[in-house]
Parts: C-alpha cells; sequence; structure tokens
C-alpha cells in the first residue's frame, strides 16, 4: 500500500526533502560537470541511514539517475569499451560479494585518491585507455564495499580524451552497468529492497530533475571549460577521498 511514509522512506519530511534536494543536486553536478554527484549523494546519506541499508539503497538511486543520463545523451555513447568494462564488472562484483573479510578501508581510499589525481596532473597512463576489463573489475569490486566509484571510472574514461557529451554518456553506461550488477549481487545476498521502493523512487525522479537541468548547462559549455572542471572536481573530490583514507588511521 502507497503511504506518505513509504515514500519518505520512513524519515522525517525535512530530512527527506533534504535527500530529494541532494539526489537532484547529485545528478545536475555529473552531467553538467562530468563526476561528483554520486560522492556528494553518498556523503549525505551516509549520514542519515542506516549503515546496512547505504550501499545497496545509493546504488539502486544511482543505477536510475546514470541510466536516465546515458538514455538522454545515448546518441553521444563511445560503445568500444562497453563490453569489455561490462565483463570486468561482472568479475568485480560477484568477487567482491564473496569475500566476507573486512578489507581496510583508509588504505583503499588513500591509493584511489592518488591515482585519480596522478591521472589528472600527468598524461593518463597508457595501459587504461587499453584496458576497460581491468578498469570494470577494480572499481566493481570497489564498489561493492563504498559505493561511489564513479571519480575512478571517470580517470578511465578520461585517458580515452572524448569530447564533454561523449565523456558524459560513456560514464553514464558504465556506471549503470556497475550499479545493476552490484544490485543483482545484494538481491542475492539478502538484503531487502521493498521498504525502500517508495523512497528509491522519488530520489530518482529527483534525480531525473537534475539531469535535465544539467544537460542544458552541459551543451552550452565548450569542451576546453569541461576538462578544466572535470579536473578541478576529480582533484577535491580525490583529497577528500585522501583526507578520509588519512583520518582513518589516526
Amino acid at each position: 500500500m502507497l503511504t506518505m511514509d513509504w515514500l519518505l522512506g520512513g524519515f522525517e519530511p525535512l530530512i527527506a526533502a533534504a535527500l530529494f534536494g541532494t539526489s537532484f543536486l547529485g545528478s545536475f553536478l555529473t552531467v553538467a560537470l562530468g563526476i561528483g554527484g554520486g560522492t556528494v549523494l553518498l556523503a549525505v546519506m551516509a549520514s542519515l541511514m542506516p549503515p546496512a541499508a547505504l550501499i545497496p539503497v545509493h546504488g539502486v538511486i544511482q543505477l536510475g539517475s546514470n541510466a536516465s543520463r546515458a538514455a538522454l545523451l545515448r546518441a553521444h555513447v563511445h560503445w568500444p569499451p562497453i563490453a569489455a568494462f561490462g565483463l570486468g564488472t561482472v568479475a568485480g562484483v560477484a568477487s567482491g560479494g564473496a569475500i566476507v573479510v573486512n578489507l581496510p578501508p583508509g588504505a583503499v581510499l588513500i591509493g584511489v585518491g592518488t591515482f585519480v589525481i596522478w591521472s589528472v596532473l600527468a598524461r593518463p597512463p597508457a595501459w587504461l585507455s587499453h584496458l576497460p576489463l581491468v578498469s570494470g573489475l577494480f572499481s566493481s569490486f570497489l564498489t561493492m564495499f563504498f559505493g561511489a566509484t564513479g571519480p575512478f571510472v571517470a580517470s578511465f574514461v578520461k585517458s580515452l580524451a572524448l569530447g564533454r557529451q561523449a565523456h558524459v554518456a560513456t560514464h553514464a553506461v558504465l556506471m549503470t552497468l556497475q550499479h545493476m550488477l552490484k544490485i543483482v549481487v545484494f538481491g542475492v545476498l539478502g538484503f531487502g529492497f521493498g521498504p525502500w521502493l517508495g523512497f528509491i523512487a522519488v530520489m530518482i525522479g529527483a534525480g531525473f530533475l537534475g539531469t535535465v537541468a544539467g544537460r542544458r548547462v552541459l551543451v552550452r559549455m565548450s569542451d576546453q571549460t569541461f576538462k578544466w572542471v572535470l579536473n578541478g572536481v576529480l582533484i577535491l573530490i580525490s583529497l577528500r577521498l585522501i583526507w578520509q583514507g588519512v583520518a582513518s588511521f589516526l
């Protein structure tokens, strides 16, 4: 039965409204700037949601956001690396879901953040653009534990040297594959999505509106401006990841 509490995910109305607004903002940022929305949304949700529900629920919301973005920009998708990345994603989510030991999150955050900064400040490593399977495997393994691996996937897409719309469209397809398979694995592991479906639907709807608004900014932006903004956002996110990793050891 459809109730207001079901649509709000059990949150107080003001808190739910803040989450819906964050979903809109996250999708707007990801389309307009190329990256960042998923990480922003994860950070906000992490402070308000039960830890056990955070990664799977965030994954479904991001699936809806990335799928709508891919659909809107489908004419610009760069298809050659998609299949290999998808194969790597299958292996990554399967191995991540099978591991029961607790990986040291601080070390992983520092490693990912450092790699992304390196790929921005230096020329992206040549092997990165030729190994979509490895990129899919590694990022998908990480997403089972930490949720938002968009910056790492963005580094791979950046190495392909695409135009701004092709970059956003291709990134959206890759992240759609990753989140879709991650959700399947969480379902197999027994997570119950039912109580969250109403809340997820509203979050995806808010994200779609953000996608439409962000696209208006994207089509007016030059490729050079897009690359400068993308690099700046990647560095800021990476510095935050490194700081989180260092803080976890203190």
